[in-house]
């Protein structure tokens, strides 16, 4: 059979959302036939069993030692039986049937487009600072109305507008297949390969368009603790690539968690989505995320990026890796 694309879903105890999203998957409105792989690195809850279920879906299993974020998506590519290889992230879920029809369109109007970005719609209980950031991220992007093409000659000569055009996220996008298999492959980076991947195929020449219409519903529910991780783990990353460089003065961090709590308390305030109770929880809750944000940021600008004791002990990565030995180690036990 020959199949237009390969929806890849890389998962690790992804249990909660992934029958919605591969259910929305295998619904979709599509002129050519659709490949589903899910490649699961050591799940010890359901994720399994909601794969094994679905038939028309295969699966793939890796030890989770095996994972690497350009690493594991370099395999999706190489098993990819599609023209073109789409990525979701275990957690996003596409929000309408015709979303892989509009995230494939610019790849398939123009050859020189190699990688297309979707929007994230965040879902209802995701915490403000990230939801707003959200927003400012994909509003960026382009016109929601029409397709945004970048390419590298409309921003030769300015890094900042290089970074912004090279944005890519593998939450929701999609890639020609060919060109990242055989020609520009993901890098096997700790973080930001999604965008490391677009800033390589924008400099071998090919395109990056924005779709605003193949959008998903997703947002990261974490934590105030697994938060601070998390921007831990961001941070020494981007440092290691050379993508951030400019440190934050205990002032500047405080500064920057005022100003922020005090436009995310505004907009709060003004959020349709919100019902009184919530305004008020976010209005408590919402100034500790900002806080936590600096404090994590210029901890992680300042420690030693080859120190791998300390990168192990505040990482969110390493953390859920741990666990996920633990509950292999119980399960060979039983």
């Amino acid at each position: 059979m020959q199949y237009l694309v390969t929806v890849v879903v890389p998962t690790f105890n992804g249990e909660e959302f992934l029958a919605e999203l591969l259910d929305a998957v295998v619904a979709q409105e599509l002129d050519g036939e659709i490949d589903v792989l899910v490649i699961d690195s050591g799940s010890t809850d359901g994720t399994l069993d909601i794969v094994r279920a679905r038939p028309s879906v295969r699966l793939h299993e890796i030890p989770n030692s095996e994972f690497g974020h350009g690493k594991t998506r370099n395999l999706g590519i190489a098993m990819s039986r599609g023209q073109f290889t789409a990525f979701l992230t275990h957690d996003a879920v596409p929000s309408h049937r015709q979303w892989l029809k509009y995230l494939l369109s610019p790849m398939q109007a123009d050859e020189r487009v190699a990688a297309v970005l979707g929007p994230q719609r965040p879902r209802s209980d995701c915490f403000p600072l990230l939801k707003y950031e959200m927003g400012a991220v994909f509003g960026n992007q382009g016109s929601i109305h029409a397709i945004t093409i970048y390419s590298k000659d409309l921003v030769q000569g300015d890094e900042e507008a290089m970074r912004h055009a090279a944005f890519l996220s593998d939450v929701n996008g999609a890639v020609r297949t060919d060109v990242v298999r055989d020609q520009v492959p993901y890098r096997d980076v700790a973080y930001a390969e999604d965008q490391m991947l677009g800033a390589d195929l924008l400099e071998a020449g090919y395109w990056k368009a924005f779709a605003p219409r193949a959008e998903v519903i997703h947002s990261n529910s974490l934590t105030l603790r697994e938060y601070r991780k998390r921007m831990f783990d961001e941070t020494l990353a981007l440092r290691k690539l050379g993508l951030a460089t400019r440190d934050i003065t205990f002032v500047g961090g405080v500064l920057r968690a005022l100003k922020g709590t005090v436009g995310d308390s505004l907009r709060i305030i003004r959020d349709s989505d919100f019902g009184p109770f919530e305004r008020v929880k976010w209005l408590c809750a919402n100034p500790a995320f900002q806080l936590v944000k600096w404090r994590s940021l210029r901890h992680a600008m300042r420690v030693d990026v080859d120190d791998e004791a300390t990168r192990i002990r505040y990482s969110l990565e390493e953390a859920r890796r741990a666990a996920a030995r633990g509950s292999e180690a119980k399960a060979d036990e039983s």
